[in-house]
């Protein structure tokens, strides 16, 4: 493909998934930004429930927005063209250039949704290559790319790579073990075309002293005749999440942690980099408490955002986790529920499209919500997907910015306006009951809440205060801003241990 004017197009493969491809990624478009380039992340199917929505209202993967910020840019979903939405059974969702499609079928995918998906790759790649007529593509590839049943139908990695005729690095995750068998088997089974594609190996997660790889990094080269042009040290920061079980993963104990707070780990959990702003937040410990597990006695509750509301309020109700809930609650615990964790705190949810996973004999497809905040959900075929700026009411006046990302209309049950408050100057953003016999219950539509300094601290003070404890400051930046200082300490590290030029030709 012609991309007259643009540097020549670099991707980041991968032995296997979770071999660190999304953070590479990351790590290389800050550099490139560092040496006066216009690096432009790319990834051409992703699939994932971790979304973000852009500017003008399109979904894409959150790890092609956190590529965006190191990117200097600012996220569009021409960035992922094809984001796949797990919703169990085998199916997801499929968007295309941020917009929902229709649903797929594991075994009839490629079949159906090939050729539409191969169009609007190359449909994203002009838009982009138009809008940055001198950067450079960064391609990130997904899972591996020598799944030799699956290549023929390949829409993101040796395809893409042969069709930009990028160079590519080959990133192997040496804490998994087999570093050697991961590069050697990858390498045997690409075609001697693909082969020459490959301009760099990468080391990634090593523990250690990096000298104790030296004779394993000269054999690696004498063997391929590819250059081992880095070996990243374990990463000791907290990064956003490449998927749910990396952040599950990083769940250490803070030694001054003073608060609790239980995170339902939902089934079909989405959006779960919510999260990461308390995890960042040295005085808090998140708890993740799956259905079937034993709530106990948090300080306070969070209910994330869900792909599929329904099925899983139906798995917190079968495990008693529900029946937990609402004793935690109206014993005077705090509840905050995201998005499709707010529905499940309302009175009734109705899904007479069969949207969410769950099939009852009630004529709207109704299940009972945990009633814990007055509010009927109906989901329609519609779905609401913007970026918002608000001024809130509770805990306090704070402004904050965000994201909607839902099919579910909430409204308020008819004369409950006494019993609770909205939570901002929309009042369809959220609601905050002001029953004190329930405690402090409330919820939002806004996905990224917690990335507000301000607002965050001030629902963390209605907590602390509940235990005696101090204040903590408000006066707080946006999270965007340790978002950064992450991005460039990632940055910082990949310099040190990583030779980009090799990959860059020079």
């Amino acid at each position: 493909m012609s991309s007259d004017g643009m540097s020549t197009p670099l991707m980041v493969l991968g032995t296997s998934s979770g071999a660190g491809k999304s953070l590479m990624s990351a790590a290389l478009c800050r550099l490139l930004l560092r040496r006066g380039e216009t690096p432009i992340p790319f990834k051409g199917q992703n699939m994932s429930n971790n979304a973000w929505v852009d500017e003008s209202g399109g979904e894409m993967a959150y790890s092609q927005a956190l590529q965006a910020w190191a990117a200097g840019l600012e996220p569009q979903c021409a960035m992922n063209p094809v984001l796949l939405k797990p919703q169990g059974d085998s199916t997801s969702e499929v968007i295309h250039l941020g917009q929902s499609v229709g649903t797929a079928r594991a075994e009839t995918y490629y079949e159906q949704w090939f050729r539409p998906g191969w169009s609007v790759i190359r449909e994203a790649l002009k838009d982009l290559q138009c809008s940055y007529t001198h950067g450079r593509l960064v391609l990130e590839g997904a899972g591996s790319p020598v799944e030799v049943n699956l290549q023929r139908r390949d829409l993101t990695n040796l395809r893409l790579a042969q069709f930009l005729r990028a160079r590519c690095l080959l990133v192997a995750d040496i804490e998994r073990g087999g570093v050697f068998a991961q590069i050697m088997g990858t390498l045997s089974l690409l075609k001697p075309v693909e082969k020459q594609l490959i301009r760099g190996l990468l080391i990634n997660r090593f523990r250690g002293r990096r000298e104790l790889f030296d004779e394993g990094r000269d054999w690696l080269e004498a063997e391929t005749g590819i250059p081992v042009i880095g070996v990243m040290p374990w990463l000791e920061e907290l990064f956003p999440p490449e998927d749910s079980l990396d952040l599950l993963e990083r769940r250490g104990k803070k030694n001054d942690a003073e608060i609790e707070i239980a995170v339902l780990k939902l089934p079909s959990l989405s959006n779960f980099s919510d999260l990461d702003p308390l995890e960042a937040e040295p005085t808090v410990q998140l708890r993740w408490v799956e259905p079937g597990t034993f709530l106990g006695a948090p300080d306070a509750v969070i209910i994330p955002g869900s792909k599929q509301t329904l099925r899983d309020l139906n798995s917190i109700n079968r495990s008693g986790l529900g029946r937990q809930l609402q004793t935690y609650a109206q014993s005077g615990g705090h509840v905050f529920g995201i998005c499709g964790g707010m529905q499940m705190l309302g009175r009734t949810l109705a899904d007479p499209l069969g949207l969410e996973g769950v099939t009852t004999t009630d004529p709207s497809n109704s299940l009972a919500g945990l009633n814990l905040l007055p509010l009927d959900t109906v989901f329609k075929g519609s779905k609401a997907l913007r970026q918002c700026q608000r001024v809130t009411q509770w805990p306090d006046n704070a402004k904050v910015k965000g994201f909607e990302l839902h099919h579910g209309n909430s409204q308020l049950i008819q004369g409950s306006h006494e019993s609770v408050l909205p939570m901002a100057d929309d009042p369809s953003m959220g609601w905050v009951s002001k029953n004190e016999r329930c405690g402090q219950v409330a919820g939002t539509y806004l996905h990224g809440i917690f990335e507000n300094g301000r607002w965050r601290r001030l629902w963390l003070n209605l907590i602390r205060k509940q235990k005696g404890l101090a204040d903590l400051p408000t006066d707080i930046p946006h999270h965007e801003q340790q978002r950064e200082q992450l991005l460039n300490r990632l940055a910082d590290v990949f310099e040190e241990h990583v030779n980009i030029n090799p990959l860059l030709g020079t």
